[in-house]
């Protein structure tokens, strides 16, 4: 397997340099700041990435203090609340992308927010202390008791929340390929899955960057995208 540092050296002559490459990593948060991050952000952030899938981000953002409004804030337990009339008018507020199939997901991971409250105190310390060694046990765990956070929508969420995550993006599979690693272009399956998982636990053992940097930095280090821009 290709060393780290033969990926990061490939990422800093494609960015132009440390500082380049230094500011496209994202925020990560610690263990305990995750925790704290309240249940009603997660439900926030798992309907926002749910809606964006497919569509056009810029839009959803733009629209996004309408659904801060239609959904009462994103707080969980008011989700379960919602009658079956409130969902129906949801499916037609054009404060909010009208698809009902997302709509209906909203109080869905409700539940699943709350179910894992009830087992484990809080879903953010729930979250925040799960190891990072681990993570397809996480996302496994998301698809199959959250609705419609399989493929990378689980993985987004916990992201943009700066919670130390892996995303495998098309860049980032490309360089896990490059680098030796025998997985599929579309690797959903579990052995790949685990295969990936192996390879970014040893990159951070070497390099002692989060996997979150460290797959930013696979990601700038191929692909079409992402080139030095001319100072």
């Amino acid at each position: 397997m290709q060393s780290f540092d033969q990926i990061y050296q490939r990422a800093l002559k494609r960015k132009g340099g440390k500082a380049q490459l230094q500011a496209l990593l994202p925020e990560v948060v610690s263990p305990t700041a995750a925790s704290n991050i309240g249940s009603d952000r997660f439900l926030a952030e798992m309907t926002r990435c749910i809606f964006q899938a497919g569509f056009v981000w810029r839009v959803i953002n733009l629209k996004w203090q309408g659904f801060e409004d239609a959904f009462f804030s994103f707080v969980p337990l008011k989700m379960l609340l919602l009658s079956p009339e409130q969902i129906e008018r949801l499916g037609k507020d054009t404060r909010i992308v009208r698809n009902m199939q997302k709509i209906i997901s909203v109080p869905k991971n409700a539940q699943f927010i709350l179910d894992i409250e009830r087992e484990h105190n809080s879903f953010g310390e729930f979250i925040g202390h799960w190891p990072s060694d681990n993570l397809v046990e996480l996302f496994q765990l998301m698809k199959k008791r959250g609705n419609r956070l399989g493929g990378m929508t689980g993985p987004r969420v916990l992201r943009n929340l700066g919670i130390d995550t892996y995303v495998l993006t098309k860049d980032v599979v490309h360089c896990l390929q490059l680098a030796d690693i025998d997985i599929r272009d579309n690797p959903s399956s579990k052995r790949d899955q685990l295969k990936i998982q192996t390879a970014f636990n040893q990159w951070q053992s070497e390099s002692g960057l989060s996997l979150a940097h460290i797959s930013r930095i696979c990601a700038c280090s191929v692909g079409k995208n992402n080139l030095p821009v001319k100072q």
